[in-house]
C-alpha cells in the first residue's frame, strides 16, 4: 500500500548529498528554493491556450501538509545540456544541482530518488543508453517511476520502447515540458545556420568537448517523421505529461528570441517548448506563467525578493509541483 506521509514542522534528515543537513520540508519554501513566474507573464494573453487542455494557475503556490509517498523509486532524468551535479570550482564554491532542491524535498517526504546523468548534448540513443545504465545500477532490479524534464522525456521514451533493458522495469513516465513533437526553434536555428555551415559549427563544438548528436534530433521533422513513428508507447507503462506557458519574456531574457519563434509557429510556450509539443499520454495540464527553467526551480530569486517588497508573491513553487507529482503517482498505485 502507498504510505501517506505527513509533512509536519519537524526535522527530516536528507541523505541525497554528503552534507547530511537536517531540514524541515517547509524550509523548501524559502527564497532559495522557490521558482516562480511573473504574475503578468501568465501566458494567457494568447487565445490559442484555450484549446490546449487544463490550465494550472496557483495549484502549486504552496507546499501542502500531506503528500502520499509512492512505493516505487522515482528516477529524475535531466534535459539537454543538463547534469545531476556540477562542480564549477571544486573546493571553492558549492556544486550546482540541476534538480535544485527537488530531490532533497522528495527524499524528505520518504521517496527513494535516483538522479541520473546522461551525455548533455549526446544523441537520444546515447543518452537513453546511459539512462538505462544509471537506473540499473541504482534501482537494483526494482520497478521505477521516471520524471523527465525537457529532452529527458525523449530519452526515457526511447529507452522504454527500444532498449528494453532486462534489469530496468519502468511503471510510469511523467514528462515535464518535453518536446514530443519537436521544436520550431530548433528548426529555426538550423535554417539560420544553413547546411553548408553546419559541419564547421559542429567541428567547433566538438573541439571544446561537446557532442552534437542531440541538436538535429530536436527538429520537428526528425521527431514527427522519424522518432515518433518508430517509438510506440509501451502498453505496460503509464504515460503522463505537463506543459507550461508564459507571455513574452523581457528584453534581456535568454528566452526572448526562442519564445517569439515558437509562439509564431506553435503557440503558447515556456520559452523553449510549446504546450502543444509537451503533450503526450495523459496530459495533466498547463502550468500558467511558468518558464522552462522555473520548472526545475531555476529562477531569479533576487527579482522575487524585490517584488515581495511591493506585495507580489510567487504563484508557482517547483518543490510543491514535484511533491504533487509524487503524490499523484502514489495514488495511481505506483
Amino acid at each position: 500500500m502507498n504510505s501517506m506521509c505527513r509533512v509536519p514542522p519537524r526535522w527530516y534528515r536528507t541523505t541525497a548529498r554528503p552534507l547530511h543537513l537536517y531540514l524541515p520540508l517547509r524550509s523548501f519554501t524559502s527564497s532559495r528554493y522557490v521558482a516562480a513566474a511573473k504574475p503578468h507573464d501568465t501566458g494567457e494573453t494568447d487565445p490559442r491556450i484555450d484549446h490546449l487542455g487544463k490550465r494550472i494557475h496557483d495549484d502549486y503556490a504552496h507546499i501542502k501538509d500531506y503528500y502520499a509517498t509512492p512505493k516505487l523509486p522515482i528516477v529524475l532524468a535531466h534535459g539537454l545540456l543538463g547534469f545531476a551535479e556540477l562542480h564549477l570550482t571544486p573546493g571553492w564554491l558549492p556544486p550546482v544541482y540541476y534538480w535544485r532542491g527537488i530531490s532533497e524535498a522528495l527524499e524528505a517526504n520518504g521517496v527513494h530518488v535516483i538522479t541520473t546523468t546522461v551525455p548533455p548534448s549526446g544523441s537520444i540513443e546515447q543518452r537513453a543508453e546511459r539512462l538505462a545504465g544509471g537506473i540499473a545500477d541504482a534501482a537494483a532490479g526494482r520497478e521505477v517511476n521516471i520524471i523527465a524534464h525537457s529532452m529527458g522525456g525523449l530519452d526515457a521514451r526511447y529507452m522504454i520502447s527500444h532498449l528494453r533493458p532486462a534489469n530496468v522495469a519502468v511503471r510510469s513516465l511523467v514528462t515535464v515540458a518535453s518536446p514530443h513533437h519537436g521544436s520550431s526553434f530548433a528548426d529555426f536555428l538550423f535554417q539560420e545556420i544553413g547546411h553548408e555551415r553546419l559541419p564547421e559549427i559542429y567541428k567547433l563544438l566538438e573541439r571544446v568537448g561537446m557532442e552534437t548528436g542531440a541538436f538535429e534530433q530536436l527538429t520537428s521533422t526528425y521527431i514527427k517523421d522519424n522518432f515518433n513513428p518508430r517509438t510506440p508507447d509501451d502498453p505496460e507503462v503509464s504515460y503522463f505529461s505537463y506543459g507550461a506557458a508564459m507571455d513574452r519574456p523581457p528584453l534581456l531574457s535568454p528566452f526572448r528570441q526562442s519564445h517569439g519563434v515558437i509562439s509564431r509557429v506553435e503557440g503558447p510556450n515556456d520559452g523553449l517548448v510549446s504546450v502543444a509539443s509537451a503533450q503526450w499520454g495523459s496530459y495533466k495540464g498547463t502550468l500558467v506563467g511558468v518558464s522552462h527553467l522555473d520548472l526545475i526551480n531555476w529562477t531569479n530569486r533576487w527579482r522575487w525578493m524585490l517584488r515581495s517588497l511591493v506585495g507580489i508573491t510567487p504563484a508557482f513553487n517547483a518543490i510543491a509541483f514535484y511533491l504533487d507529482i509524487a503524490d499523484m503517482l502514489a495514488k495511481e498505485g505506483f
